[in-house]
């Protein structure tokens, strides 16, 4: 019996995620597929969705939009950080540094260094952009019991 992807059910896939130039930003189809259950938050609910209905054996190619995958950029994102917070050593343009919050830690990458502040975008690093979610659905099972 065929069982289609639908919430709940278990899901093996081979996945790959691409920007529109060809990069390749991840991808396990060279290594063990993952596993995930539909509706877990594993996985972003742009993703899901067009995984729906889907069954063993199907490749699939979909250009999932920003609202969709990782946001819009948000200028409010950016933020002016004090130099003295940084090492010297640490300050170059692209570099990720992490900063604690009320959460735990929230990565940064500086964008611009001045004499007096920094600039540091919070936005998630492919914000903005569409993504090529290339998938191959190894096996669908029904929701495990534990």
């Amino acid at each position: 019996m065929t069982i289609a992807i639908d919430t709940g059910t278990s899901v093996k896939l081979h996945f790959a995620l691409a920007l529109e130039d060809g990069h390749v930003v991840d991808s396990n189809f060279e290594s063990q597929p993952a596993t995930f259950k539909v509706g877990d938050g594993n996985l972003l609910l742009g993703f899901e969705a067009v995984l729906m209905g889907l069954v063993d054996g199907d490749e699939r190619e979909f250009t999932i939009p920003p609202e969709n995958a990782f946001g819009q950029h948000n200028p409010q994102n950016i933020q002016s950080v004090e130099r003295g917070n940084f090492a010297e050593e640490d300050l170059e343009i692209g570099a990720i540094y992490s900063f604690q919050n009320g959460d735990g830690e929230l990565p940064g990458v500086i964008i611009e260094v001045g004499d007096k502040e920094v600039m540091i975008d919070f936005n998630h690093p492919l914000a903005g952009k569409n993504i090529i979610f290339r998938i191959k659905i190894i096996s669908v099972s029904p929701e495990q019991v534990h």
